[in-house]
């Protein structure tokens, strides 16, 4: 088992009566259903239904306190806080930014918990493990609670790009992507059943008329091009790479783009590197037949 502290996350804590309703009206996933055993992975959305920010929401059981905290990108922490205080209104919550003392530790390749923090389980992918609220330095305390061994942050990065698992910031730009480009709808992020929340209208019609026209798709390689160059198919560009770790990356992909490309049988390249495009392995959204 391996735990790696996260330094990109901070944690923004919920509270107060309103507090599950008052995130129930904002967030893509129904904040209904968390408890402290069953996590909701969600984002914030723009009125024009992108993502300003994705998080996951945990629970603390009463006994300790109770209340939500939110998993999100610790340099988007005082933007969702900012965010959340501007649609409070009247609601009875209490929003504050705990990045200063409580950090994220990841803990995969086996199952635990530890005394030593909240522990969740990633509700996007079972194989992305368990994560960790907890003081940053307590991490090494927690790892060896766990038994796991404790590894840079470089090591969670490449398990999840193996994975085939985006990260905001890295694999698609906050502000200018919708939930489906980042496939938040494959990921458990996005509840289709719930009432409404800033942005629903847009994301339902993506949805409704499967018209998402851009994904994030798993690549393979033999040497991995630079992040951020083009994606190309012949001499057209169909896309981006972002995220690289050793034979694989991930790249935002036209989906239309990649299809013309595939019924050509053009070649696929990044950099003048050969990729080869594949869909991850948990995702359900059609594939362009070859």
């Amino acid at each position: 088992m391996k735990a790696a502290l996260l330094p990109d996350r901070g944690v923004v804590k919920v509270a107060g009566d309103d507090a599950r309703q008052f995130l129930n009206g904002l967030a893509t996933n129904d904040i209904g259903k968390v408890t402290p055993e069953s996590p909701r992975f969600a984002a914030l959305l723009t009125p024009q239904g992108k993502i300003i920010v994705d998080f996951i929401v945990a629970e603390a059981p009463a006994e300790d306190g109770g209340g939500f905290f939110l998993d999100c990108p610790r340099a988007l922490a005082v933007t969702l806080v900012d965010k959340l205080k501007f649609y409070k209104l009247r609601a009875k919550v209490l929003t504050e930014d705990l990045s200063a003392v409580l950090g994220v530790m990841a803990v995969w390749d086996g199952s635990a918990a530890t005394e030593y923090g909240l522990c969740y389980p990633d509700p996007r992918l079972p194989g992305l493990g368990t994560r960790v609220m907890l003081p940053p330095h307590f991490a090494s305390e927690a790892a060896d609670d766990l038994g796991a061994t404790l590894v840079d942050a470089e090591a969670y990065d490449a398990h999840r790009i193996a994975l085939g698992v985006p990260r905001g910031g890295a694999d698609f730009m906050y502000g200018n992507t919708f939930p489906h480009e980042a496939d938040m709808d494959q990921l458990a992020g996005v509840d289709f059943g719930k009432g409404c929340y800033v942005g629903q209208e847009v994301v339902s019609r993506v949805e409704h008329r499967a018209s998402a026209r851009t994904r994030i798709v798993q690549v393979t390689f033999d040497l991995a091009p630079s992040s951020g160059l083009p994606v190309m198919a012949g001499d057209k560009e169909i896309g981006t790479l972002f995220s690289t770790t050793t034979g694989r990356g991930l790249a935002m992909l036209r989906m239309d783009k990649l299809a013309d490309a595939l019924s050509a049988h053009a070649s696929i390249s990044c950099g003048n590197v050969p990729i080869q495009v594949m869909k991850p392995d948990w995702a359900t959204f059609a594939w362009p037949a070859a």
